[in-house]
């Protein structure tokens, strides 16, 4: 059996985007290599978010290269958000003339069949057509995980952030139907998933043309078993208070919201084309606060973005502090060719950003060790979903971590908080 070895860059989208195409090539008799040196095929599923993704692919491109001069039948498939940009894949292409098969964020499914092309005798394949219709039915995928797995709900984004490429290598926005996603996360649940993450770019502005995403989580929430469903990534501006009510009111919802503030000065966001302002942002906050006392927030702040002063990072950094959340994503802004923010006046000097987000790291660390310590003595229901050592760890709803002495993985099981060390907590099972 021919053997497919998939290297993955990027967010939790293209972790699962892996997952179903190790899927489609186990349909086509192709298994799962556990290394490169022992594959047939190589496919690097890249990402064009941030640089540093695009650094590491062409870095690793070039180990590639050496095993290719020795195992000369090696198929070499880039594909995702980096190779759909057209002057990225020729760049590619004369840089790497060996690889085989370059395609972008639309054709991942058809992968399959341009490896047979080349197995049949085509030296290379370039296709970035865009094709933005959606397959019905179930996704298949041969999921790493499957106590805590992943479902799309929908595809592409109509923002348009200034710093952002994602519309631009991903198509607008496009939902699949309810009742397809309903059928999967009812069989997930059926084969024993017990936290299913719904993801999208802007997972709020969901509709399938009868269904918006309130309906999908109703639904979806209201299935028999014992889970959590979970989502991202959430949109500040399109976040609805009748979401935000139905978590606090649905068990199977968990009191977790992950909501990209990016920064705390108006006059960033509106440069950023976030359309909100820091005030309803947290008018948002305040209203998960008010009804649910312990909900967990998390945030992701982009620093240094073009003509950001001392004030504006002073804003972002009031915010935090306002806010207090859980978990902190910290970005340097950095330029991505073709984006508006890119050509801005105002680039910020990187020293300058590197100290200002040392000094943002500084401030969530001592505020999550502060939440964490706050924790001690109350007990938390925990999904059991691995281990450290010789301890198991777990999350709560709030999508807290806990580590505690015993468990079984894939259960939900009772841990009270005995202590904490930064903002990692631990705990002993109680019955």
């Amino acid at each position: 059996m021919k053997l497919v070895y998939i290297k993955t860059y990027g967010c939790q989208m293209n972790v699962h985007e892996s997952e179903k195409l190790y899927a489609a090539f186990e349909l086509n008799g192709i298994g799962q290599a556990d290394s490169v040196e022992n594959a047939d095929i190589i496919v690097f599923n890249t990402c064009c978010v941030r640089e540093g993704a695009e650094t590491r692919v062409i870095g690793n491109l070039g180990i590639i290269k050496k095993l290719k001069e020795k195992k000369r039948n090696l198929i070499v498939v880039v594909c995702g958000c980096m190779s759909q940009q057209p002057a990225i894949a020729e760049k590619l292409h004369k840089r790497c003339s060996f690889i085989n098969i370059i395609t972008g964020t639309y054709k991942l499914s058809s992968i399959p069949d341009m490896v047979k092309r080349v197995q049949a005798g085509e030296k290379f394949i370039i296709d970035l057509e865009n094709d933005e219709t959606i397959a019905g039915g179930i996704n298949i995928a041969k999921r790493s995980d499957k106590i805590s797995t992943f479902v799309n709900i929908m595809y592409g984004c109509n923002n348009f952030c200034t710093y952002c490429i994602v519309p631009y290598v991903k198509g607008r926005e496009r939902s699949r139907k309810a009742s397809d996603i309903y059928d999967e996360v009812k069989l997930l649940i059926n084969e024993g998933a017990k936290e299913i993450t719904l993801l999208g770019q802007n997972v709020n502005s969901y509709n399938d043309g009868e269904n918006n995403f309130l309906k999908l989580l109703d639904m979806l929430s209201d299935i028999d078993g014992d889970y959590w469903i979970k989502f991202m990534t959430s949109h500040p501006k399109d976040l609805s208070d009748d979401v935000i009510r139905l978590i606090a009111e649905r068990p199977k919802l968990a009191k977790y919201i992950h909501l990209p503030l990016q920064s705390g000065s108006d006059r960033i966001l509106a440069l950023m084309n976030r359309k909100y302002d820091i005030a309803s942002y947290l008018r948002k906050i305040d209203l998960a606060r008010s009804l649910m006392p312990t909900v967990g927030l998390s945030s992701d702040i982009i620093v240094g973005f073009p003509t950001e002063t001392e004030e504006d990072y002073l804003q972002t950094e009031n915010a935090v502090k306002r806010v207090r959340y859980n978990n902190l994503f910290t970005f340097i802004y950095s330029k991505r060719t073709g984006t508006p923010a890119a050509t801005m006046d105002g680039q910020i000097d990187e020293e300058i950003k590197k100290e200002r987000i040392t000094r943002l790291i500084e401030v969530q660390a001592e505020i999550a060790s502060k939440n964490a310590s706050e924790c001690i003595g109350n007990t938390y229901r925990v999904l059991c979903d691995g281990k450290e050592g010789d301890k198991y760890t777990g999350k709560t709803s709030e999508d807290r971590v806990i580590v505690f002495d015993n468990g079984t993985i894939g259960k939900f099981i009772d841990v009270k908080v005995t202590s904490s060390k930064n903002s990692k907590l631990y705990g002993k099972v109680v019955d």
